[in-house]
């Protein structure tokens, strides 16, 4: 398995959330097995998301998606987001 660990701000958390649940059916249909949301303590709109993928082309093909790019848009994303593939050691 490989993971995907995003970190982003966003303008509003509680208008980000329902944008990134309906974009769920998409990240299935493209690879994606599980996803963990957190949260800064310090700002709840800094957001971290741990994504287990089936395989990192996948990954890598989501990543780039014209789809979560108008997401992210829409969800009120703010600058570049940081994304890391990572394998388990």
């Amino acid at each position: 398995m490989v993971h995907l660990l995003v970190h982003h701000k966003v303008e509003d958390y509680n208008k980000w959330r329902p944008v990134f649940d309906e974009h769920a059916s998409f990240r299935s249909q493209n690879g994606c097995k599980d996803g963990k949301v957190f949260r800064s303590t310090n700002n709840p709109n800094e957001i971290f998301i741990l994504f287990e993928w089936d395989n990192v082309a996948n990954a890598q093909k989501f990543a780039q998606s014209d789809s979560l790019k108008e997401a992210m848009k829409e969800a009120g994303v703010v600058g570049m987001p940081e994304a890391h593939f990572l394998e388990e050691a």
